[in-house]
This record gives C-alpha cells, structure tokens and sequence, in this order.
C-alpha cells in the first residue's frame, strides 16, 4: 500500500506531472537538463525526481557526477495508463535544451 500512496502523491504537483511527460517525450535525459529546460534550481529538480522514482516511474543511471533519468522498464500497467493520461493533458511542456558541459 505503501508504493500506491507514494505513486498517487506524486501525482499532486503539476510540476511534477510536467517533468514525467517531459523525460517521457524526451527519453534518459540528465538532471543539467531539466534544470535548464525547465529553468529550475538543481535542489528543486532532484527533490522532484526523487519523489518520482519513489513513486516507481523512474530509473536513475550515474555516470560520473551525473545522473541520468528516464521512464522505468518495464513499466507496470498501472503506471503506464497514469503516463498515457498525463499525454493527454494541456500543459506545457518546455523545448528539451540540453546542457553543453562535458559529460
């Protein structure tokens, strides 16, 4: 019941619905990214991906002093109907702007 809780309050923030549709439509994306699609502090980012992947959306892969997100796979049905739905909604999503620092 736990993971259903967490699944469902991560749900309750319209930030947090933007960057799960954004990492969905953009596929692994790293941190430095969304921070600069999404024009947000790097605390503010990682604090809402945190949640995220408690919630079971998503993989996080480090590669050096990165970290890199994308949708958990497999996915289960569950959470592929949320993400279906949240496709479905009027938000926007900003343009993917990828950090130029050496990675």
């Amino acid at each position: 019941m736990d993971i259903f809780l967490k699944t469902i309050g991560s749900l309750n923030d319209e930030t947090r619905l933007r960057i799960l549709r954004f990492i969905d439509e953009s596929g692994e994306v790293c941190v430095c990214d969304i921070e600069n699609s999404f024009d947000m502090i790097q605390s503010r980012v990682s604090r809402h991906l945190k949640i995220l992947r408690e919630a079971g959306f998503l993989k996080v892969e480090r590669r050096g002093r990165w970290a890199h997100y994308s949708i958990r796979n497999p996915l289960d049905v569950f959470r592929q109907n949320i993400l279906k739905e949240i496709g479905y909604l009027d938000m926007d999503i900003p343009k993917f702007e990828k950090e130029n620092k050496n990675r």
